[in-house]
């Protein structure tokens, strides 16, 4: 895995690991989240580059994305920010996007540039695992970590395999569906499928999907390495821009982070 992840995963657990979509409302308060983020305590940011067709994203996420396309944000916005926060001193980011705008730019440019810009690894889950080593090769040549999800459904021999390839940590679906805040995340299942995983992996497991409260944060945080949190932090925001929607995004990021170190 990326030198940069490791490290986050020996120093902490469970890493704190906020999402922000790059461009959302607009590219100067997107990289003022990134950095209020960084001051509340996160870990790792996974930074989202606005697709028009995602298969994973919530109708939260989804709309992040439109509003950042409607503006013409595009890869290169992207990657300019990822360098900005990066230079500035942000924790380190994954950018999380879908293969059609990776193909479009160019896999190996694509894996050039965004470790150019300082990016940690690369989150791209429409990529089924028999298709993956084209991209995977390219982002291991640019020692770019590439996460990889398992879902609850996920048989244990897939589980498996696909848990090998991961670098940097698996990313584990918390539910079935897409991201979005959820109610209350059903911990007994996620138990059985972390010690599971924990059977076939000794990789860090970062949980995603439906985590948005504190009291989320704290049922599950005993269980697992990282806590990924995306569509609680763009609804906090909601309605706003610049310093207003940093602090509002900052105000929530500092509570679960409480919750995590709790």
């Amino acid at each position: 895995m990326s030198d940069r992840l490791r490290a986050v995963f020996e120093r902490r657990k469970p890493a704190f690991i906020p999402y922000a979509m790059a461009g959302d409302p607009d590219l100067a308060t997107a990289e003022a989240i990134v950095a209020a983020l960084g001051r509340a305590g996160a870990d790792i940011v996974e930074l989202g580059i606005p697709y028009g067709d995602p298969l994973a994203d919530g109708p939260t996420i989804a709309a992040a994305a439109q509003r950042a396309l409607a503006q013409g944000v595009t890869m290169r916005d992207v990657l300019s920010l990822a360098k900005r926060a990066h230079d500035a001193g942000a924790p380190p980011i994954v950018l999380f996007t879908y293969f059609n705008p990776v193909d479009r730019y160019g896999i190996d440019a694509f894996a050039r540039d965004a470790a150019q810009a300082g990016a940690a690894g690369v989150i791209v889950p429409d990529v089924p695992l028999e298709e993956i080593d084209m991209l995977w090769g390219a982002l291991e040549k640019h020692d770019l970590a590439m996460p990889l999800l398992v879902a609850p459904t996920t048989p244990r021999e897939r589980a498996a395999r696909i848990a090998e390839r991961a670098t940097g940590f698996v990313y584990v679906v918390s539910r079935l569906g897409v991201t979005g805040a959820g109610e209350s995340p059903d911990v007994e299942p996620l138990r059985a499928q972390l010690g599971m995983l924990r059977t076939v992996t000794d990789k860090p497991l970062a949980i995603g999907f439906g985590i948005s409260r504190p009291e989320h944060v704290r049922a599950v945080a005993p269980l697992c390495d990282g806590i990924i949190v995306g569509s609680a932090l763009i609804d906090a925001y909601a309605g706003t821009a610049g310093k207003d929607a940093a602090a509002r995004v900052a105000r929530l990021a500092g509570e679960l982070v409480a919750a995590a170190r709790h």
